[in-house]
């Protein structure tokens, strides 16, 4: 796509703080954050929506998903379970779809959210 911003992104056309890349995906902090940790986590591939997704993406959506909590991890939100059980930490992961789902730019991303709360909405 000529005009997506994050397909500019992935070429290296527009600058971000990036927090991971490999050959299918990119991950960099949400420019208008919505927790102390806010970032995407966007395939390369142009696919518009995860409604849009089929059998072919399967690897990908597992690949974005498995990644996530390693990099909520290193950004400082992991969640924790320790030798009580108890929890602590924490993170969201979002995917908006189409415009009432909140979606605001038409290529796949996943967002991670996370932090201290309250946070200032849910992305």
């Amino acid at each position: 796509m000529t005009n997506c911003i994050f397909c500019k992104i992935a070429a290296k056309e527009i600058p971000t703080k990036t927090v991971y890349e490999d050959d299918d995906l990119i991950a960099f902090h949400d420019i208008n954050p919505a927790a102390p940790v806010h970032f995407l986590v966007v395939p390369k591939q142009h696919i518009p929506t995860v409604a849009e997704c089929n059998e072919s993406h399967a690897a990908l959506l597992s690949k974005m998903l498995l990644l996530a909590p390693k990099l909520a991890e290193e950004q400082g939100c992991g969640y924790v379970v320790n030798s009580d059980g108890v929890g602590s930490g924490g993170f969201k992961l979002l995917f908006n779809t189409g415009p009432n789902g909140g979606q605001e730019v038409y290529h796949l991303h996943l967002h991670v959210i996370g932090g201290p709360r309250p946070w200032r909405r849910s992305a």
